[in-house]
């Protein structure tokens, strides 16, 4: 969606992937993970200019499994990160180059992001005590 969107603004066609991390979290053995969505990078990251997109950062622990899952894929030119909402609260040393919005309010609240090819619409929710806010 937001390479599709990046085409439609520059005219440029930007190659786009997904990443499963699952294999690179710290916390497969403390935690029954299944398998995520299967890698798929029709291209070379080597010598390239690569954005990490993610909706939500919180603890950076997510944003390192995939920084290690780029890696082992080649060595890019230059490697940045790209969030839709920032929450803040880190446990590692990772910020986003890109932010839609920063929130440090919402370590005790849930956020769930809806975007329309899965969920039908495009929209951010913030949830406290089980509900929405």
């Amino acid at each position: 969606m937001i390479a599709d969107k990046l085409f439609e603004i520059e005219g440029n066609a930007i190659q786009a992937g997904y990443l499963d991390i699952t294999p690179y979290r710290d916390d497969l053995k403390s935690k029954n993970i299944g398998k995520g969505a299967p890698t798929v990078l029709d291209f070379s990251v080597n010598g390239k200019k690569v954005v990490l997109v993610d909706d939500v950062l919180y603890t950076g622990r997510s944003v390192r499994a995939a920084i290690d899952a780029i890696m082992d894929q080649g060595r890019p030119k230059l490697l940045q990160l790209a969030v839709l909402v920032d929450r803040g609260h880190r446990e590692l040393p990772i910020s986003p180059d890109f932010c839609g919005q920063e929130r440090s309010d919402l370590k005790k609240r849930d956020v769930e992001v809806h975007v329309t090819e899965y969920d039908g619409e495009n929209r951010v929710v913030i949830l406290e005590n089980g509900g929405e806010f």
